[in-house]
């Protein structure tokens, strides 16, 4: 029976090395997370100046691959039949889990708050086992449904739909998308029998996801504005370009890498425990920089959103098949 995660790369955790490797496992997931969390403070200070969400992308995306496609050559090692063999899958990696879910997550964010468009990204676990049930028959077991069910429950409060204070319809749409792409993500990073490393996955996701943006943008389907107003987060004024760097390095290239290498030493399903850290950030990050806070019961959604994901994946080990 497959599940939603790969774990063969499972941390040993006796002795000293088994813990120096988790030590170290666990400081690049958190600093995947943090970095990954930044995006969205860095993306709406762009977006205050007039930057539109297509050229945020792009530019994020061609940065991203830029740094991260010199590791994946490296760690493919000239395979290119595994290359060849997984066009198909690349293809859609790159355009739904990386410029599909970035792009909708961004244009999220012009509409709404950090904080909210991520914590309803972040239902994409959820998702993620409604798919293997509805393709694979991996019936879900208690855990799972009752994390399912939270999950659904802190949405309806993130949206505040009891409250009578709706957001934008919209930015809830984009948030939405974001999360099919998302959760895009998670399923084929789950498929451990490609052939390639993650790294290179990972590297030809963004070149796929830069080339298709690049077209869009070519034939006019992509709206691109610009500005090179000077952007303000924290409170300080910073050139146009500061924030654009720090995204396609930091909140795209380190990010990834250091994801990756994460993965490697703690398996998919620890580390994707961690990564949960982003939702956290992305909120504090915001708040910070932003001066962005949602309001009391959007953070109460929030903690039912983050609970119910980690009893979902706590669920996968209940899995059968059905």
């Amino acid at each position: 029976m497959s599940t939603v995660t790969n774990d063969a790369s499972a941390v040993p955790l006796d002795g000293v090395a088994g813990g120096s490797r988790l030590a170290t496992g666990l400081t690049l997931a958190v600093a995947s997370a943090l970095t990954f969390g930044l995006s969205g403070s860095f993306a709406s200070s762009l977006f205050a100046t007039g930057w539109s969400a297509g050229s945020v992308v792009l530019v994020r995306v061609v940065l991203g691959a830029l740094v991260v496609l010199p590791f994946g050559l490296v760690a493919l090692r000239g395979r290119w039949d595994a290359v060849r063999r997984n066009g198909g899958l690349l293809l859609a990696y790159g355009l739904l889990a990386v410029a599909g879910a970035q792009f909708c997550y961004f244009s999220a964010v012009q509409l709404m708050q950090v904080g909210p468009a991520l914590l309803i990204e972040y239902t994409a676990p959820a998702a993620v086992v409604v798919w293997f049930w509805a393709r694979h028959g991996q019936r879900p077991g208690l855990i799972t449904v009752v994390g399912a069910a939270l999950a659904a429950l802190g949405l309806v409060l993130v949206l505040d739909l009891v409250g009578g204070v709706s957001l934008d319809p919209a930015g809830v749409a984009w948030s939405l998308a974001a999360m099919v792409g998302a959760a895009t993500y998670f399923v084929i990073n789950g498929n451990g029998e490609t052939g390639l490393p993650p790294i290179a996955l990972a590297a030809g996701g963004l070149v796929v996801g830069a080339l298709g943006l690049g077209l869009l943008a070519v034939v006019g389907l992509l709206p691109l504005r610009a500005s090179t107003a000077p952007v303000e987060l924290a409170g300080v004024e910073l050139a146009w370009w500061v924030p654009l760097l720090l995204l396609g390095v930091v909140t795209a290239g380190v990010a990834y890498v250091t994801g990756v290498a994460a993965g490697r030493r703690l398996g998919s399903r620890l580390s994707s425990f961690v990564a949960l850290l982003e939702v956290v950030a992305g909120v504090v990050f915001a708040w910070v920089l932003l001066g962005e806070l949602p309001r009391t019961i959007q953070l109460l959604g929030g903690v039912l959103i983050l609970a119910g994901v980690v009893a979902v994946k706590l669920g996968e080990r209940e899995t059968v098949a059905g």
